[in-house]
């Protein structure tokens, strides 16, 4: 069994493959948390110390005994009020006005399968079969709250999954001021926090600093998850590289505001929190009423930063990830943006879809531009009916004869957005997101529609359900193109306002959601000015999420190499573009695009009628080689083979699980005079074998490769890539 209660001693043991998780009851109720790391046995309540400590209070329960402390002791689900001064929880605001909460234990239980969370995304097991979850009751006697703290166990990836249930079970309403989703405590260890900032862009750039006694606090008060934090963060010991030392992943499931904080206290423990921002949140909780927070995804690993990212890339690509598509190879599209913006008829983008026939795309996506009065940022947001007089025929039409050239049909969507010179607005002012008596701030010449609102969904949706109707629409990319202010919503009271944000979120997958069911084999790809919104909570919905709005091939290294930690290739949209690059001005081969694109579902945003004729052969051959890996690249253990912001080069591997294929990409980010030769150590082979190279016949032993590696070539000319696909010789 996965989860193993000992009544009698009340210790809570949750094992999986590799890893051990146990919490244990303390003397006077409080559910104290013991360890997490490597599979081990026995009771860990012998690491516990007790001592008087100067100006750390008692329970009163605990009288004259000064060495029982709330303020030392690790917790599992830490609350304000209960004499603990370190980074809380659960921050409850009783009916009389104070801020206190006491959480007690009562009771738990084990059920088989994965619990769901009403509205959020949460990982899923379909079969029931490959996982286990644990529900402790929690209970603050005095303020008549329930907290139930939830367990996924999914015992053979190493992953244990945690959410919260907060319950009013009295008879007046209580505020949550803030509910994370979990709390880890460690009571040793020298940890390095490392997170992903960033900006549009440029996303999820990896920092790595040491834990300092104090908060280091990150996390996103923007409406969404956002470019410049990601809600994904790593504890690691100070050796902890890509194969070996220990570390541990937090990944939320949310797409929203959120806060990881990782504290070092005044006795060198250590705590993480992560969940829902406590920023502009109040959540109202009306008698009966249950709040729901979003999930946290924990894993940990003995051996490097590789085992933990495979662990989540297996979790997200088979547990998270919902779609007809999520165990096939995605369809090579071509999206019209960078070939055309606003400025297109329906014949321009049926010639551009012929064009990429011939070079065997699989699908054309119409972005920006085909709705409304949209010729520009200005206007046509909110009115989601096809501009026929711009298109010059229906956008049925359009699909139809696309897909008569043996091509899927796919649009741009921007459901959450309106501009003020469209007819959505004028009609609806109040749908927007306004504060009365002030002037909005504007962002794209656009606001944001109030999402937290039912009736704003419904609108939206029937707008959008009636195109996709028409068109029979096979792709959506769903984008979101600004952050949220001017928060306030019409239809909510005064003391509600602090829940607009949540609720909006929920109403942003309430929309996904009503999408997954009306249109089961619809592929959705989100978007948020490209990688804004890349999150585990979007993956719930959309199986791919455009990576980032840059498309420059060197900058993409980077941001590939980052996102890689948590999240799978299969995940990451990736396009090959024009050059100079539109982003960056940069200008690389069509073969090194090519290569950093594949690093990803892979696609074109360029217009093929401007390409040689000797692209158009180099085309051909990039799409029938992705086809070839497309099943070693989306399910492959992905290698990180340099750190491409310290390194000369960038390169990362893809291995099959049965190690008898590799494909090793390259790219050379910088070319000095009289280089040094670089030579490339290759990862995850099988010992004892020889693997042959594709392209030369060279046959090479494993341990070579592996030890020693492999020269690249000295050749003039900057950001040279190199891609090299080897086959077990059996």
């Amino acid at each position: 069994m996965a989860i193993i209660i000992e009544q009698e001693q009340k210790l809570i043991t949750l094992h999986t493959k590799n890893t051990t998780y146990q919490m244990g009851v303390g003397n006077y109720g409080q559910l104290l948390h013991l360890y997490y790391g490597k599979r081990l046995t026995g009771d860990m309540r012998y690491l516990l110390t007790y001592y008087d400590r100067g100006f750390s209070g008692n329970p009163y329960e605990a009288e004259c005994d000064k060495t029982y402390s709330m303020d030392a002791l690790p917790q599992e689900y830490p609350c304000f009020g209960n004499g603990d001064f370190r980074s809380p929880a659960f921050v409850q605001k009783n009916a009389d006005g104070s801020y206190c909460a006491d959480l007690r234990y009562v009771s738990c239980e084990v059920c088989k399968g994965k619990y769901q969370i009403p509205g959020l995304s949460a990982a899923y097991d379909e079969t029931g079969a490959e996982s286990e979850t644990l529900k402790v009751y929690l209970e603050d006697a005095p303020g008549g709250v329930r907290v139930t703290l939830l367990y996924g166990v999914f015992a053979e990836l190493d992953i244990i999954t945690r959410a919260v249930q907060i319950t009013n079970c009295g008879t007046e309403a209580v505020h949550v001021e803030k509910a994370a989703s979990a709390a880890l405590d460690f009571m040793t260890g020298e940890f390095d926090v490392i997170h992903f900032h960033g900006r549009h862009g440029m996303e999820r750039i990896l920092e790595r600093t040491p834990v300092e006694h104090g908060n280091q606090v990150f996390g996103s008060r923007r409406g969404s998850s956002s470019h410049q934090q990601n809600p994904f963060v790593m504890l690691a010991g100070k050796q902890t590289g890509e194969d070996a030392g220990e570390c541990y992943g937090c990944m939320l499931l949310y797409s929203g505001n959120f806060k990881a904080e990782a504290e070092k206290d005044q006795y060198e423990q250590t705590r993480l929190v992560m969940g829902l921002s406590d920023e502009m949140f109040s959540w109202k909780l009306e008698p009966g009423e249950t709040f729901d927070t979003p999930e946290t995804a924990f894993s940990y690993s003995a051996n490097g930063f590789s085992t933990l990212s495979w662990n989540l890339h297996r979790l997200i690509r088979s547990h998270i990830c919902r779609s007809a598509y999520r165990d096939t190879k995605r369809p090579v599209l071509i999206n019209n943006w960078e070939a055309t913006y606003f400025d297109f008829t329906g014949e321009k983008i049926i010639e551009i879809a012929k064009q990429a026939a011939e070079l065997g795309v699989e699908m054309l996506v119409l972005d920006d531009g085909w709705f409304g009065k949209r010729d520009d940022d200005l206007a046509g947001l909110g009115d989601w009916t096809v501009n026929e007089k711009k298109l010059g025929m229906p956008l049925g039409k359009v699909a139809e004869k696309i897909r008569g050239l043996g091509m899927k049909f796919g649009i741009w969507i921007e459901p959450e957005m309106v501009c003020e010179d469209s007819d959505l607005y004028r009609e609806h002012p109040d749908w927007a997101f306004t504060i009365p008596g002030r002037k909005p701030v504007r962002a794209r010449y656009q606001l944001v529609l109030d999402y937290s609102r039912k009736e704003v969904v419904d609108g939206i949706f029937a707008q959008i359900a009636k195109v996709l109707d028409d068109t029979k629409a096979d792709y959506v990319k769903m984008d979101m193109n600004r952050h949220l202010t001017d928060i306030w919503s019409k239809t909510a009271a005064e003391q509600n306002q602090g829940a607009i944000l949540h609720r909006y979120v929920l109403g942003v997958y309430d929309f996904l959601e009503r999408l997954h069911e009306r249109y089961p084999d619809l592929l959705i790809e989100g978007c948020s000015g490209g990688g804004g919104r890349f999150d585990a909570g979007m993956l719930y919905y959309t199986p791919q999420i455009w990576c980032s709005d840059n498309t420059d091939a060197v900058d993409r290294v980077r941001i590939q190499y980052g996102t890689s930690f948590g999240y799978p290739v299969s995940a990451v949209g990736s396009h090959v573009s024009a050059v100079p690059n539109h982003q960056t001005g940069r200008k690389t081969s069509l073969h090194t695009r090519g290569v950093c694109a594949m690093a990803g579902t892979f696609g074109y945003e360029l217009d093929p009628a401007k390409m040689t004729d000797e692209e158009r052969r180099e085309i051909r051959k990039q799409i029938v080689e992705y086809k070839k890996y497309a099943q070693l690249v989306q399910n492959g253990l992905y290698y990180r083979l340099s750190n491409p912001f310290a390194e000369e080069i960038g390169a990362w591997e893809f291995v099959s699980e049965d190690g008898k294929e590799v494909l090793v990409n390259v790219v050379m980010l910088e070319i000095h005079g009289n280089m040094t030769v670089n030579y490339v150590k290759m990862k995850g082979l099988c010992a004892g074998q020889f693997y042959k190279d594709s392209n030369t016949g060279k046959i090479y032993p494993a341990e070579a490769l592996m030890e020693v590696g492999i020269p690249m070539p000295l050749e003039f000319g900057e950001y040279k890539a190199y891609q090299i696909y080897l086959e077990m010789v059996e």
